[in-house]
């Protein structure tokens, strides 16, 4: 079982997730909020983020067959119980909603469409028709993957959408019902939250390093490139636009564009496991389930502009740890330790490194 409570969720020197600054920029006119989709690598570093710096006035919702993950204000509902978030708004009349929730997983969303559309499309309907209805503020998550990644990249938040997969066409469809449902949310296209999961092996840092700790290959592709971010970055841009009145769509990437081959190769390094267990390939040679994507870098100038500077360190935030070659990551030195948590989970370990 794992709890999400507060001492548990400081993991480095800078106090982990509650290491941004001390001035708090909710009030009691953005209170309660609610924070949606908790078992994801965004929600779960979200929660305790806004709940240690708003003790009682932060729920968490998770799936209910999750049972493992428990904690101070976690509430386990589907996003697609009407009935049982139609309660929870009941009780609480959330003033703000971070909606994280759906389901992510591309295979599993290919082979099973009507899933992917009862959770990612349904139940956002249903949030949004509640949020309207108690007048909450809405930031939604969507992500890069509305994009095939079959040209350039650096996508602008006016490029059109044309997703090759079955979760980027439910992303697509709710960022419609956002613009219809509740005009004034605001939509944030992600790329790959870089944090801790809940499980140990969700997400991109947690997943390939699971692998390896297991002594399992992890094969990659060179030509899917993402723009990633810390987590710790989106929580303090989440807090800042919760606070405004921005609505619409912007694009939530960062800085740096890299593979995941990439990302493989510093997961591999930072945490000195077997050179050998990362694999690569073009994306041409994997399967067709799922279809994978391209380049599909967001340009994330625009909010960069609206929050006066871009709320996003490059991930990694040290420049030493970006791969310059496909054998980048066997080259180590004589002391290496595993390191992903300072390093990787956290911008601000890593930029004392």
């Amino acid at each position: 079982m794992i709890r999400m409570d507060s001492e548990e969720n400081r993991r480095d020197s800078n106090g982990g997730v509650a290491m941004a600054g001390s001035r708090r920029l909710l009030s009691d006119r953005h209170l309660p909020l609610l924070v949606t989709g908790v078992a994801g690598v965004p929600g779960f570093n979200a929660l305790p983020y806004f709940r240690d710096r708003h003790p009682g006035q932060v729920v968490g919702i998770r799936r209910a067959a999750n049972w493992r993950l428990t904690g101070t204000g976690i509430e386990a509902i589907d996003i697609e119980d009407r009935a049982g978030l139609t309660q929870l708004f009941e009780r609480y009349r959330f003033r703000s909603v971070l909606h994280f929730a759906g389901s992510c997983a591309l295979k599993a969303c290919e082979l099973d469409p009507a899933m992917a559309q009862r959770v990612n499309v349904d139940g956002t309907r249903h949030l949004l028709e509640l949020a309207r209805r108690f007048e909450s503020r809405v930031v939604q998550l969507s992500c890069d993957l509305v994009y095939s990644g079959t040209g350039k990249g650096s996508h602008a938040e006016e490029d059109p959408p044309d997703p090759v997969t079955v979760y980027g066409k439910t992303m697509v469809a709710a960022e419609e019902l956002a613009r219809t449902i509740c005009p004034g949310s605001l939509v944030l296209r992600i790329s790959l939250p870089m944090g801790p999961s809940f499980n140990g092996h969700a997400g991109a840092i947690d997943w390939i390093a699971s692998r390896f700790r297991k002594s399992r290959p992890a094969t990659l592709y060179f030509d899917e490139v993402r723009t990633p971010t810390y987590t710790d970055d989106m929580n303090l841009a989440f807090e800042r636009l919760l606070v405004r009145d921005d609505a619409g769509l912007l694009h939530f990437g960062g800085p740096r564009k890299l593979s995941l081959y990439q990302i493989g190769q510093i997961v591999n390094r930072v945490g000195n496991f077997e050179p050998n267990l990362l694999k690569g390939c073009p994306r041409a040679d994997a399967g067709p389930i799922p279809p994978r994507a391209g380049d599909v870098t967001l340009d994330s100038s625009k909010i960069a502009r609206l929050l006066g500077g871009s709320p996003f360190r490059p991930w990694p935030a040290c420049e030493s740890l970006v791969p310059r070659q496909r054998d980048w990551h066997a080259v180590r030195g004589e002391r290496e330790n595993n390191e992903i948590e300072r390093l990787l989970y956290r911008a601000g370990s890593a930029l004392r490194s």
